[in-house]
């Protein structure tokens, strides 16, 4: 298992998965794996919380486990589930064997002390179903564990998380308390859909992930999609930053960003005029009203007349034919 030594050590193995990190982004990263610690990474739905992980999995040849939160998870969810039906049906089928150890048990004492030495046989791992959190517990091989969307989750789900994250171990009633074999490196991410506990915070290292720059975005799109054309591509990125800057219920994400460039790469086109515009722009936008007012503002992309609007955020720019 690979252990980085420097912040810029990460930044260009993350670049050899098609993850391009900033210099807090691969600072960050660096710090949690050497101290220990949570990663908590937060920021607008689709600009590579997620990705991050999975492309520091692959960078350390470590194994992504994922826990995808929601409201109403628990921790037999999470954790373990106890195979109560397994261990009735080990029970019937081990009936005789038990019988025949007790049958010659002096007294209920006795027969008490044998059939406790056997207790291993019905309490043990083999009747518990492993969920993400103790599958990167009890891993033989340090892991990844991505905790993705904890705000989804509820409060009482974050409170349970604590003793985890602190001290990477868990109680099972069953079994007693068991402590991680290897420290996974923890990935927590967060759009912001409520607001996290102190507690939780406390126990993380902190990293903000927003949109990027025109300059990182392109970088990303060329990686990603290099079949695009390099004229079209930064057409199609200064379309997607521009929308940003609009009042819209959804802004594109990366991932939507490039579901768009292979959109165009699919459709062979060549240049980013109205038609092309308006056949595509439901790849970027999801809500109708976004969709009516962004193709109403963008024919001034391709210099068609419009209606003056101050609050477009989209100025007097011109797509360079």
């Amino acid at each position: 298992m690979k252990a980085f030594k420097s912040a810029a050590q990460i930044k260009d193995n993350l670049q050899k998965q098609s993850y391009i990190a900033s210099e807090e982004i691969a600072t960050i990263m660096y710090l949690s794996q050497q101290l220990g610690k949570p990663l908590l990474s937060e920021g607008p739905a689709g600009v590579g919380k997620t990705e991050l992980a999975k492309a520091i999995a692959a960078a350390t040849g470590r194994e992504l486990i994922r826990l995808q939160c929601y409201e109403g998870l628990d921790e037999t969810k999470a954790l373990y589930e106890w195979e109560y039906a397994k261990q009735l049906l080990y029970t019937q089928l081990l009936r005789d064997k038990l019988s025949s150890t007790l049958s010659d048990s002096r007294n209920l004492t006795e027969a008490a002390d044998r059939l406790a030495a056997e207790e291993d046989v019905f309490f043990s791992m083999r009747f518990l179903l492993q969920r993400p959190l103790l599958k990167a517990i009890l891993s033989d091989q340090p892991s990844v564990l991505l905790i993705d969307e904890i705000d989804r989750a509820d409060a009482e789900f974050e409170a349970f998380l604590l003793e985890i994250l602190s001290d990477f171990q868990v109680s099972i009633p069953e079994l007693g308390t068991i402590t991680a074999k290897h420290i996974p490196l923890v990935v927590l991410t967060s759009n912001n859909t409520r607001e996290l506990s102190e507690a939780l915070k406390r126990r993380c290292l902190y990293l903000f992930i927003d949109y990027p720059s025109s300059e990182q975005e392109l970088a990303i799109v060329r990686l990603k999609i290099p079949e695009l054309a390099p004229k079209l591509a930064a057409q199609a990125v200064e379309v997607v930053q521009r929308l940003r800057g609009m009042d819209l219920r959804k802004s594109p994400s990366i991932s939507e960003t490039l579901d768009w460039a292979k959109a165009l790469v699919t459709l062979n086109s060549s240049n980013l005029d109205s038609e092309t515009l308006d056949k595509t722009l439901s790849v970027l936008l999801k809500h109708e009203t976004d969709l009516t007012r962004a193709k109403r503002r963008l024919r001034q992309l391709t210099g068609e007349p419009m209606e003056p609007d101050e609050d477009s955020g989209l100025g007097q720019f011109r797509i360079q034919n």
